[in-house]
């Protein structure tokens, strides 16, 4: 059985969300779901990107509110990437800012960012065998 991604990103503002994810990664409005709603494709998995306003509840259970200033979460995208240097150079120029500088790994190269709204994310570029080369280590 294959299980259907999409990939869901609060953004404070739905119009500077389309335009980051389109000028950083490349990816093109599908369509608009409503005023709040907007699905991104161009990746594997639709991305929609949701406007929700800052300080807004993301779920009865969270006490603390959307804060769209950089913050943490355990769960991140990594975006794979042919030229990491070009797509950090287009990420830097879209809005997104930098945590950690290009570093070499053994299976080839990562950056790690976070868009305009704060949420992470790393761009990978894989060399030689990619994740392969780390196999059994």
């Amino acid at each position: 059985m294959t299980i259907e991604l999409r990939i869901c990103i609060d953004v404070g503002d739905l119009d500077r969300g389309i335009a980051f994810y389109r000028d950083a990664l490349g990816l093109t409005l599908g369509r608009r779901l409503g005023s709040q709603w907007a699905e991104m494709l161009g990746a594997l998995s639709p991305v929609d990107l949701l406007a929700e306003p800052a300080g807004s509840p993301p779920s009865p259970r969270v006490p603390a509110g959307r804060d769209y200033g950089r913050h943490w979460t355990p769960v991140h995208l990594d975006w794979i990437v042919p030229d990491l240097d070009a797509a950090v150079q287009r990420a830097l120029a879209a809005g997104a800012t930098i945590d950690r500088a290009i570093q070499e790994k053994t299976w080839g190269r990562i950056a790690v960012l976070a868009d305009p709204f704060g949420n992470g994310f790393c761009l990978l570029q894989f060399l030689g065998r990619g994740y392969d080369a780390v196999v059994g280590t």
